[in-house]
């Protein structure tokens, strides 16, 4: 067995690229935003699921908020900013500042306090 070969109980992801800087705001999914977590203004939440793993325990994809400020215990996740801006503080952590072109990593648990200054866009990874 070569290591390029694959597991027939696995298939292999889809190579794709897309525009996520292009997709336009009509085409993302709303999703709920839980009020409890809701600490400030309005913020509306929506995205697009690009991939997800037959198990369902990786997803790729796009998230969108507009601005206000949100709680959120997270998932092992890796994401690059797009366009937007935030402030994150992370419980017994750091205070992350990202903008356009920003990787950030969190980590699974993190209490994190989302502060949108700007409608933020990112793409994302995420492990469950």
């Amino acid at each position: 067995m070569s290591t390029s070969d694959h597991s027939a109980d696995v298939p292999a992801p889809v190579s794709f690229a897309v525009s996520v800087a292009d997709v336009p705001d009509a085409e993302l999914e709303a999703e709920d935003l839980d009020p409890e977590q809701i600490v400030s203004g309005e913020p509306v939440v929506s995205g697009k699921v690009l991939w997800e793993s037959p198990d369902g325990r990786q997803v790729r994809g796009i998230w969108q908020i507009t601005p206000g400020v949100v709680t959120d215990t997270e998932a092992d996740e890796l994401f690059v900013v797009v366009s937007g801006r935030a402030t994150i503080e992370v419980e017994g952590g750091g205070t992350l500042e990202v903008g356009p072109g920003s990787a950030c990593v969190l980590r699974e648990g993190d209490k994190t306090t989302w502060t949108v200054h700007e409608t933020l866009r990112k793409a994302y990874h995420i492990s469950y």
